[in-house]
């Protein structure tokens, strides 16, 4: 996976440089691009009931499909450009996650780790 990762990476940054775009991608500048796509992510769910959201219409479900991709070439990008390992950063979160939210206490709850 990590390789398929880098190799998107890859891709990203030639299609940004084929462009002359790289002078746009800074960290910030993405970042911001990466919020625009949430929310256009986000915007496929709303005022939609938690099980029409799980029952999205093909058309819907194919524009969600290209908002995620979108979300997640941003998030790559950004990853690249500030030299991040985003593999090896979602698996350090893991861990911490499994630290803050032992089975134990937050089986079944919705509650934020420091209301356990």
């Amino acid at each position: 996976m990590t390789s398929e990762i880098k190799q998107l990476q890859q891709q990203l940054a030639k299609f940004a440089a084929d462009r002359n775009w790289e002078q746009f991608h800074s960290p910030k500048n993405l970042a911001m691009a990466l919020s625009g796509e949430v929310g256009e992510l986000t915007e496929i769910f709303q005022w939609l009931t938690p099980e029409q959201s799980e029952h999205l219409p093909e058309a819907k479900k194919a524009h969600l499909e290209e908002e995620m991709a979108d979300v997640l070439m941003y998030l790559l990008r950004l990853a690249d450009k500030c030299d991040i390992d985003i593999m090896a950063a979602c698996q350090n979160k893991l861990i911490k996650n499994e630290q803050k939210y032992p089975v134990d206490k937050c089986f079944g709850s919705a509650k934020k780790y420091n209301e356990l």
